[in-house]
């Protein structure tokens, strides 16, 4: 299977032997790994708000 690399949109062959899959490189690895250091990217989450935690006893 071909796969374009998320970094460089290179086309780029799935293959067990490519160690940088689904990269087409280590630089392009390395480029999106500083990108979720520097926190370039995030997951949207939705964090309830105190009054929908309910009067759950949370001490333990």
């Amino acid at each position: 299977m071909i796969v374009d690399c998320p970094q460089c949109s290179k086309k780029v062959l799935w293959d067990s032997k490519n160690p940088y899959r689904p990269f087409c490189s280590e630089r392009c690895k390395q480029i999106d790994l500083g990108a979720w250091a520097e926190e370039s990217y995030v997951i949207a989450s939705t964090s309830p708000e105190p009054d929908e935690l309910g009067d759950e006893d949370t001490s333990i």
